[in-house]
C-alpha cells in the first residue's frame, strides 16, 4: 500500500478538524456519548477525504517525450 501524499494528509486532516467543529455547534450536545460519536463520525469522513483526493502520476522519460510531441518508434528513422 503506497504511503500517502502531503496533500492526503492535509486534506484528511483539516476536514476531521472544521467537521468535528461544526458537527458540534450545529447539535449542541454536551454528552460524553455524543461527541464520542460526532468524533468517530469526523475521522470517518477525513479518512473518505484523504483516500479520494487524487495522488499525481509519476510519468517516466518516454512518456514526457512522447506527449511533448517528439517521434517515436518509426517516424524517428
Amino acid at each position: 500500500m503506497p504511503r500517502p501524499t502531503a496533500a492526503q494528509l492535509a486534506y484528511g486532516s483539516a476536514t476531521v478538524i472544521v467537521s468535528t467543529i461544526a458537527m458540534l455547534l450545529l447539535s449542541q450536545t454536551s454528552t460524553g456519548l455524543g461527541v464520542a460519536v460526532i468524533s468517530a463520525a469526523a475521522l470517518a469522513l477525513g479518512l473518505l477525504v484523504a483516500l479520494t483526493v487524487p495522488v499525481p502520476r509519476r510519468r517516466g522519460r518516454h512518456a514526457a517525450r512522447t506527449a511533448a510531441g517528439a517521434p517515436t518508434g518509426s517516424a524517428a528513422s
